[in-house]
């Protein structure tokens, strides 16, 4: 194409002195045709509609049930002269944009709409998940990535399936994490005799897409083009880290910010359940702490739905040392029960820097969650110890429920 691309004319100051940078496809098949950004903004400006691309069968799993529609590509806008001017005030007047800026919307907290809230400070905004069926990539002016409109700042992270970067939203400013994976590579791992990582993957998004909670990663976007093999998540940008790798550091951390973190992890993990979602794999990696503090659950790729009261499942993928005893020895369990379990073991974690139940091998390690003894100091304070107890009880029926831990005298001292 022949046209420069909306965001140089929108971000320059003189559009006229600076030449554009073409913004360059990098699709998995080869297309070297070139594409102006997709973004609502220019639906705005485009008279034309483009040819829509018909959606994945595997897209389908993450569809809207309200009949959300994906974000179609649409028509390459006219730049005739400079109509910076009409690309602002198109960008300044999207709905979107609006609400992003709104001062009402900063000051309406969870308690005002008396919604449970673990935090009193969180602010409340309308949640809206969009849908992106076209990536476009290129560069700003600096020469950084760009996905659509988010230019990639930094990486933050990167996992076996998966990488998360920095990104930043040109419309709004705003930082997000994006979390990148490739499509090819995980249609070619077996999690189960009929899904594969990808699967997973779907699963996460369209478990993502319902939740919204202070205490749980909120998911923003999906960029996910079926002519292109990777997929994208736009996800709440926490300033902070990971709580820590591993079992933390030595000795834990001051039993004053575990009490606090506790209270979060136990907070999400109660919105999780009573959404009848089981997240499986619990630990301090999967716990981001904010700059205030604030703890929120991240990492659904693992979840599971179950229906009714009724949360037996069979597949069991969380992380070895926070696997519950009954997940080692049975072809069944019950999720909210191995969700405990694992809650137990972070908080363990967190007070002693140590695993309560660890080997040499990995089987080494089923063999000490399953037969292996609990260990508290001596000096330790009756409830916590309790607390414990109650949490790392190896029979899943005995074992502290998420209700007898909200009531219990050390979450209340919280």
């Amino acid at each position: 194409m022949g046209c420069c691309s909306w965001f140089d004319l929108l971000f320059s100051q003189d559009s006229k002195r600076k030449p554009s940078r073409p913004a360059t496809s990098s699709y998995s098949h080869g297309s070297s045709q070139e594409h102006l950004l997709a973004d609502d903004t220019s639906k705005q400006l485009a008279l034309d509609s483009s040819q829509e691309c018909a959606p994945s069968s595997v897209q389908a799993d993450y569809a809207s049930p309200s009949g959300e529609e994906y974000d179609s590509p649409p028509s390459t806008p006219r730049v005739n002269g400079d109509v910076s001017s009409i690309i602002s005030k198109a960008v300044q007047n999207h709905p979107l944009r609006r609400r992003a800026l709104d001062p009402s919307l900063r000051n309406v907290s969870y308690d005002n709409l008396g919604l449970a809230a673990s935090n009193s400070n969180h602010v409340w905004r309308p949640r809206h998940i969009k849908f992106s069926r076209c990536a476009i990539r290129g560069e700003d002016y600096s020469g950084k990535k760009m996905i659509n409109n988010y230019v990639r700042e930094g990486v933050i992270g990167i996992g076996s399936y998966s990488k998360v970067v920095l990104c930043r939203n040109v419309a709004d400013e705003e930082l997000y994490a994006m979390k990148i994976v490739q499509k090819s590579r995980l249609r070619k791992i077996k999690v189960a005799p009929s899904e594969t990582a990808l699967t997973d993957v779907y699963k996460e998004v369209s478990i993502m897409k319902e939740l919204d909670h202070p205490n749980v990663v909120k998911l923003i976007e999906v960029i996910d083009d079926p002519q292109c093999d990777r997929l994208y998540m736009i996800l709440e940008y926490i300033e902070g880290r990971c709580m820590f790798e591993g079992p933390g550091p030595a000795g834990g951390i001051s039993e004053a910010t575990a009490r606090k973190y506790f209270k979060d992890i136990v907070a999400g993990i109660v919105y999780l359940h009573s959404c009848r979602i089981i997240h499986g794999d619990i630990k301090p990696e999967n716990l981001l702490v904010s700059g205030s503090g604030q703890v929120k659950l991240c990492d659904f790729s693992v979840s599971q739905r179950f229906q009714g009261n009724n949360d037996e499942l069979r597949r069991s993928p969380g992380t070895p040392v926070y696997t519950a005893p009954e997940c080692i020895t049975g072809a069944t369990y019950h999720g909210r029960a191995a969700d405990v379990w694992a809650l137990g073991v972070t908080l363990y974690c967190m007070l002693f820097g140590r695993y309560p139940f660890i080997g040499e091998t990995l089987q080494g390690t089923y063999d000490e969650i399953v037969h292996g003894t609990l260990k508290l100091p001596e000096r330790l304070d009756n409830q916590l110890s309790d607390l414990l107890k109650g949490l790392l009880c190896k029979d899943p029926l005995k074992r502290m429920t998420l209700d007898q831990v909200i009531q219990h005298q050390y979450y209340i001292g919280c």
